[in-house]
Parts: C-alpha cells; structure tokens; sequence
C-alpha cells in the first residue's frame, strides 16, 4: 500500500518541490500552508509520515512536533532553515525522528524517508525474532513493542530501531558510524550528531529502570545494566 506523507509548509515553492520528489519515488503526499491545517486533517486521517518546517504561520514546527507526539508515534521529519544547535535539539527532543537544514537537496530528503520507513519495518512480522531482554528492559520484535518490567514504553520508530541494535550488541560498544549504516540505513557521510539527540531521549525514558546507554568518548554508545561503576 502507497504510504501517505503529510508536509506543511509555508513557502509553496518548497512543499511542492518536496511533494513532486516523493510522489515520483512511489509516495503519496498532501501538502498544506500552515500545521494547524495539517493537525486538523491528520486527527481524523492520520498519515504514515510527517514533514514539518519550524516557521510557519500559527502554530510552529515544533510545537506541532510535540502535539503530534502526543497523539500518534508517527514518523517525523523537520526541516527548517534555523541550524542552531537548541533548534536542531529541540526538534529531536520534542519527538522528531530527523532534521534537515534549508537548503537541502530533495533527495536527501527522500533517502531519509525511505531510510525511516526502512526502521519502521525492520523485524515486522518477524515471528521468529522473538524477544530481546537487558535488565528490565524487554523488546518484543514481532510486536515492535518495548516494555519495563510489564509497562509499555513508547518509543518512535527511530527510538525503537536504536535501542533494540544496542539491545542485540548488549555490553559491547557500538560506534555512531556504525547505528547510522545499521540503523538509519546512510551509506554516505551524514551528521553523527543524530544519534546523539536520540539517545538523549532514550536516556530519558530509561531514567530509574536500572538500564543505562553509556556514552563511549570520541566513539559510540554502550547498553549497560546496573550502577555505574
């Protein structure tokens, strides 16, 4: 089934642009000048993906992000043209899954789409994946599922493709250039720093469970389970 992807931007040059590339690659996409158009539409039919730029008229980027977040896991990616690093980390923060500074190049674009829809996918349906377990921390790959002790934990997509590799390399350090082949699915050169502001997020979640993601300097990550030492 064609995957429907939800764009809102003010400049009509770009949403356009943007919507073009994706249909050409077999995707289905509605555009629309401002996000609280797009959360009106998306409450009573919701899309299988998001792009959101930050400045918009009425409501912004981010504070659509968040409310978004709230209401459905959905993939989301924001471009804008702000490049600060509290812009860039407030939008992973707030729930986004990437984010992708003007001017880029509409591929780009569409290999990060396919490459989160890739993460989406990986291990659905996998019946015979089963579980992976780290202290309290249980992930069930046929359900793409996370739960503490037998709470579900939500986790975006990215979130979820991300902590389960740690999960499968448990106790063994993980580079940042690896989990962006393996994870996000980049064969080219892209901003590291991503897998920084996901895994600030996951911290988070993870806060009091006993399981930690510990930083591995100048290297990657490393999922732990007990006190620190």
């Amino acid at each position: 089934m064609e995957k429907l992807i939800y764009i809102a931007d003010d400049d009509k040059n770009i949403r356009e642009l943007i919507a073009r590339f994706l249909r050409s690659e077999g995707f289905g996409a509605e555009v629309f000048e401002t996000g609280d158009l797009l959360l009106e539409v998306f409450v009573s039919r919701p899309s299988d993906m998001v792009i959101l730029d930050i400045m918009m008229p009425g409501t912004d980027g981010l504070t659509l992000c968040a409310r978004l977040r709230e209401k459905s896991p959905v993939p989301i990616i924001i471009v804008s043209a702000r490049d600060s690093e509290l812009d860039r980390i407030s939008g992973i923060s707030l729930g986004g899954d990437d984010y992708l500074v003007k001017p880029f190049s509409p591929m780009e674009l569409v290999a990060r789409v396919k490459a989160i829809f890739r993460r989406a996918n990986l291990s659905r349906g996998d019946e015979e994946a089963g579980e992976l377990r780290c202290g309290a921390l249980r992930i069930s790959l046929p359900e793409r599922q996370a739960y503490l002790e037998d709470e579900k934990l939500e986790l975006t997509p990215t979130e979820f493709s991300l902590i389960s590799y740690l999960m499968e390399h448990c106790g063994r350090a993980v580079s940042r250039e690896e989990l962006l082949k393996s994870v996000w699915r980049f064969e080219t050169e892209v901003d590291t720093r991503a897998t920084d502001d996901v895994v600030k997020r996951l911290r988070k979640k993870l806060k009091d469970s006993g399981v930690r993601i510990s930083s591995v300097w100048g290297y990657g990550f490393k999922l732990e389970t007990g006190e620190p030492s």
